[in-house]
């Protein structure tokens, strides 16, 4: 599945987007791998799972947030991505307000 080179700046903004919605709850964990696997970097499951040294099953409950992978597993995953995995506050309110004092400091 090769898709067209996406710039750097395209690909930024497709991050970006993927995580705002993560972030108001829109999307989960594994649908955002999907995506970002899939139209960010073009690569098939086979493909990406050999690239970050974990099955192909493994990625595809991780992408269907099903299964329970391992805090190991999901760094791997999401290690080429740019991200990293990490403690949010659930209650929306309170990752509303950990954001904007990130941007005002």
């Amino acid at each position: 599945m090769k898709r067209d080179a996406m710039t750097p700046e395209a690909r930024e903004a497709a991050l970006l987007e993927q995580l705002h919605r993560l972030m108001r709850g829109e999307l989960s964990e594994g649908q955002v791998l999907r995506h970002l696997r899939r139209e960010v970097l073009g690569m098939s499951q086979g493909d990406y799972a050999a690239l970050v040294g974990i099955s192909r099953r493994t990625l595809s409950d991780i992408e269907r947030d099903a299964g329970n992978a391992s805090m190991a597993s999901m760094e791997r995953v999401f290690r080429p991505l740019g991200l990293k995995v990490g403690l949010l506050p659930r209650h929306p309110a309170l990752l509303a307000r950990l954001v904007e004092d990130d941007v005002q400091a």
